[in-house]
């Protein structure tokens, strides 16, 4: 069984043959697939301007002093890559409401950013949230420490001058 033959459009120029003998200016381009007439003579490359300075065979310029490469320090070492989320230390952040409040805002709002950081690949900068969370629920810890102390100390002042202002006192 044969594929049958349909009529080809004549002005494709694909299909277009040109007859024998027939001569063409140089420079012309032909497209895939045409017939070019036999014994003519093809246009060749083109040529290009060429640089005076750098014809074929003439050696580049010499004279010129390169320094030489600089020098790098090693390169940076890196933490053991993480599979993970780094831990939230969300018991800080709650310890920082419990014993020094106005520290909670900034913890609360690191321990918000941790999961975020991470999930957009700021592994570093969730890393960087983590321990921050931790490092204001220590500073609130120690705050709450110091501020107890504080006041213990002071009451204990309070009470030895109360009893030492009241010496005598009869009653009758």
């Amino acid at each position: 069984m044969t594929e049958p033959q349909y009529p080809t459009d004549p002005q494709d120029p694909k299909e277009q043959q040109y007859p024998a003998g027939q001569q063409y200016s140089a420079g012309q381009q032909y497209s895939a697939g045409q017939e070019y007439p036999t014994g003519q003579q093809y246009p060749t490359d083109p040529q290009y301007p060429t640089d005076p300075q750098y014809s074929a065979g003439q050696q580049y310029p010499t004279g010129q002093q390169y320094s030489a490469p600089q020098q790098y320090s090693a390169a940076p070492t890196y933490a053991a890559p993480q599979y993970g989320p780094p831990k939230s230390n969300a018991g800080w952040a709650v310890a920082s409401i419990l014993f020094f409040w106005p520290i909670a805002f900034a913890a609360f709002n690191h321990l918000h950013d941790i999961y975020p950081k991470w999930a957009m690949g700021d592994h570093q900068g969730a890393q960087y949230a983590s321990e921050r969370v931790k490092k204001l629920g220590q500073i609130s810890l120690l705050i709450a420490v110091i501020c107890w102390v504080l006041f213990i100390a002071f009451y204990v002042i309070f009470l030895v001058a109360i009893v030492s202002s009241v010496d005598s006192y009869t009653y009758n």
